[in-house]
């Protein structure tokens, strides 16, 4: 057999793959994220109070647990519709509590449009360059896990110095998170397309969250 035929054979398989998983990946994004925004819209209309910090963490964790388990047969769909939908369910009470304010829907629009864009620039400048982001992850790693101690010492030491810093230093992380993610997926170092959609929704919803808190505090709220 031809070496020269070989590689360029091996070369079309690894972007067919490619291309594969950038479509799974984005088609389910788009999947969960719309489940999400049902089921805020629905906690919201319910007027549900939000579940605590102790439910909101063994929930998240525990369906993350699951989904990370079973990423490579089709139970791992149901799990990642299960865990978007829950943050959905948490994320209404904070909608509701933004929405009350005097300039409530204007920093929530605002949250949302900036996320967008962000999120949409980050991943397109990945697919146009394909610049490998890869050694930015023990550093996002690091860095995660610092702010969600420092996240939890703001709650439960209601310090709110700390959560607007925890806030901006968030939107940082998720938008490097954003960048390795893409990174990954556009070469080669993500090949589970469930995990790739876990990651890009945490990302755009702690995004979200970081943003709203920050244009809140701008808008005096």
């Amino acid at each position: 057999m031809n070496p020269q035929v070989t590689t360029i054979n091996r070369s079309q398989t690894a972007v067919s793959s490619t291309n594969k998983l950038i479509r799974n990946t984005y088609m389910l994004l788009s999947m969960t994220l719309a489940f999400a925004a049902l089921t805020a819209g629905i906690s919201m209309s319910l007027n549900l109070p939000h579940p605590g910090m102790i439910i909101t963490l063994v929930g998240y964790f525990g369906l993350l647990f699951l989904t990370t388990k079973f990423r490579n047969s089709s139970l791992g769909i149901a799990f990642v519709f299960a865990l978007t939908g829950f943050m959905g369910i948490t994320l209404g009470p904070i909608l509701n509590a933004y929405l009350a304010l005097p300039n409530g829907t204007q920093v929530v629009m605002m949250a949302m449009g900036g996320t967008a864009a962000i999120f949409l620039g980050l991943s397109a400048y990945v697919m146009t360059t394909r610049k490998d982001f890869s050694f930015m992850g023990g550093f996002l790693m690091v860095g995660i896990l610092v702010g969600f101690l420092a996240s939890l010492a703001a709650v439960f030491f209601n310090l709110p110095g700390l959560s607007l810093a925890v806030s901006a230093m968030f939107v940082l992380l998720m938008s490097g998170l954003i960048l390795y993610q893409t990174s990954s997926i556009v070469n080669g170092g993500e090949t589970n397309y469930i995990m790739a959609t876990v990651t890009l929704f945490v990302s755009i919803f702690n995004l979200f969250i970081s943003l709203l808190q920050l244009l809140g505090f701008a808008s005096n709220d």
